[in-house]
């Protein structure tokens, strides 16, 4: 036993000894968390984010038309200015514009008319960098709901509303293919429509003008709660990003273990290390325990950094945490001996291991959230360890579930760190062939 805890000591000066590793181990991912956690919402689940670039080129310059871009113009989420159609394409095909709309010449007739009749829709070209989908998908939602503004607001109380119904009504007459009790039943609403439009450009009638002049508005609102760990408990967007972040950097130092021990296999010192009274078990094992004792303290010190600096609270199980915790050190540390039981060379083996070691990260959910996969690739990752260490944490802090919520998480690592083990110990060999 003394020498099983002097071979883990040794393990624990190397490592606190290099103070670049422990910079790397401990400041970076502190860092870049703080800088993740900032740009998914902070504290209170609001991202800052910037408004949507959008440029407007209207060819039509109508009342609608100049009507839908003021509209849009009031959009908190939007910061749109008029522009040339040449030079909307190019500065959206450079970046420089999320998007570009092209409101077509006679727009606010062919709109008008669509409205009330079976006229063709005029279409509005959507010009857009393919980049930022999730953008546009906004902007689109943004001008249905202007667009159906505006019309409706210029229809029945605008002065080429008037004439359009007047028209629609003079073209229902000579309009054959409809049949006659849909044309009596339109001629009727439209009529509506004109004698209303007649009454509020009455002097008489300045109250309901200003009620009505706004124009058809959705008929409903929506009130958001974002469920946490409680009421009146604001999502904490920092505790998922140190936890994505925890998880890469602890990866890595896992990795950079099965390195080192390749290395000391090439160097033959693993071999003298064998020709001693050292057991297999002993050898691997102290290295086990050295690597999941850092492992432990980094995700300490982060959680401990998040607490003070972000408010990062432990909502949920306390013990939980520290479970999930200790499993995925006992994991990364498995990792890192299978690394360097399956090794060839120290090249060789750095690249692939790097790679694996990415596509865990990613798979996870420490760089985006998974919900964003497709279906396939989100039941996928349920096979990936780096997935539950993360979901575990996120449970335990602003998620606020209870220890029989992380007892899963620690299971499904503990048989990686199982499975690693074991693949590690069968497959290690002591010197180099």
């Amino acid at each position: 036993m003394i020498q099983f805890l002097a071979l883990v000591r040794r393990d624990l000066l190397i490592f606190f000894g290099n103070r670049k590793a422990v910079m790397v181990s401990i400041v970076v991912p502190i860092v870049l968390a703080s800088f993740f956690g900032y740009l998914f919402g902070g504290r209170r689940g609001e991202a800052a984010t910037s408004k949507v670039s959008l440029l407007a080129i209207d060819q039509d310059g109508s009342d609608i038309s100049r009507g839908l871009i003021a509209q849009l113009a009031t959009e908190s989420t939007l910061s749109i200015k008029p522009e040339s159609l040449e030079t909307a394409r190019e500065l959206v095909r450079k970046g420089k514009a999320t998007a570009a709309l092209v409101i077509p010449k006679d727009f606010g007739r062919d709109a008008g008319q669509a409205l009330f009749g079976s006229s063709a829709k005029p279409e509005i070209e959507v010009l857009y960098d393919p980049s930022h989908n999730v953008e546009v998908s906004m902007v689109k939602g943004l001008l249905s709901g202007a667009v159906m503004q505006t019309v409706s607001k210029e229809m029945f109380s605008g002065p080429a509303g008037r004439e359009m119904v007047n028209d629609s009504i003079a073209r229902l007459i000579d309009d054959s293919q409809m049949p006659a009790e849909d044309r009596r039943a339109l001629r009727n609403l439209l009529g509506g429509v004109r004698d209303w439009n007649e009454r509020l450009q009455s002097p008489q009638n300045g109250a309901s003008q200003q009620r009505l002049s706004g124009g058809l508005r959705m008929p409903y609102s929506t009130r958001e709660e974002a469920i946490t760990s409680g009421r009146n408990i604001e999502y904490n967007g920092y505790a998922h990003s140190f936890a994505g972040m925890g998880v890469q950097f602890i990866l890595f130092m896992g990795l950079d273990v099965g390195i080192a021990l390749l290395t000391l296999r090439q160097t033959g010192l693993w071999q003298r290390l064998r020709a001693a009274p050292l057991s297999r078990t002993m050898l691997l094992g102290s290295r086990t325990l050295s690597a999941a004792l850092i492992a432990g303290l980094i995700l300490f010190v982060l959680f401990a950094f998040a607490r003070l600096v972000f408010g990062v609270h432990v909502r949920g199980s306390l013990p939980g945490l520290i479970g999930v915790c200790a499993a995925f050190s006992l994991m990364t540390a498995a990792f890192g001996l299978m690394i360097a039981a399956l090794g060839e060379t120290v090249d060789t083996t750095r690249g692939y291991s790097i790679m694996a070691t990415l596509f865990m990260v990613m798979l996870g959910g420490a760089w985006v959230p998974t919900f964003v996969f497709p279906a396939w690739l989100q039941k996928a990752a349920m096979f990936v360890p780096t997935r539950w260490a993360i979901e575990g944490m996120d449970g335990m802090t602003w998620r606020g579930l209870g220890l029989s919520s992380a007892l899963a998480p620690i299971g499904v690592l503990m048989l990686f760190t199982l499975l690693f083990g074991i693949i590690a110990v069968l497959r290690f060999r002591w010197h180099v062939d």
